[in-house]
Order: structure tokens, then sequence, then C-alpha cells
């Protein structure tokens, strides 16, 4: 995960978290937290670097509408991210603490 950029390790928490991960509602979501809206032109050409990197598999909900969802690649690269983000929030919090 070290290669994507932090709009697509967003991407991918967001699709994480979804139940029904299609285009528009991974959007609402980044819209949400980023506060402000993100256009089609960013958001698309990015899910499609996901799925080809192996990391996203796209599908179809409907003749209009593809929807998204991790790969085991996808899954095992968020682990191991979070594993290394705790790395450094646990040695955060231990500071914290003592002091």
């Amino acid at each position: 995960m070290h290669d994507l950029t932090g709009f697509q390790r967003d991407i991918m928490y967001v699709i994480a978290g979804l139940d029904e991960p299609h285009g528009l509602a991974v959007k609402a979501e980044l819209d949400d937290y980023y506060e402000q809206e993100i256009n089609h032109g960013r958001l698309y050409p990015n899910l499609d670097d996901l799925v080809e990197k192996g990391l996203l598999k796209k599908g179809e909900l409907d003749k209009r509408t593809n929807l998204y969802s991790l790969t085991q690649r996808g899954s095992r690269e968020i682990e191991a991210r979070r594993e290394w983000e705790d790395e450094y929030i646990e040695s955060t919090e231990e500071v914290a603490t003592s002091t």
C-alpha cells in the first residue's frame, strides 16, 4: 500500500466499510470526509487504478452502476497498513501516558 496516494487509501477504507460500495456511495462518503465535492474525474480513474493494481474488484450492480469490493490482497494490504499505523500510535499513547 506504500505506493498508493492518501486518496486511494481513503477509497479503500470507504469501500471496506460500506454495505454496497458503488461509485456514488463512495463519492458521497468522500465528499463528507473531505468536506468538499469530489469530482468524478478524480474518483473514477483512482477506482480504476485500484482495480488494475489488484486491490479492488469491479462488478455490476445493474446496467448503469458498478459495484466495488476489496480483493483478498486489498484486505491484506489494509490489515498490514493498520498494523503499521498501530505501531506508531501505540508508542505515542505510551509517551502520553508516561508524562
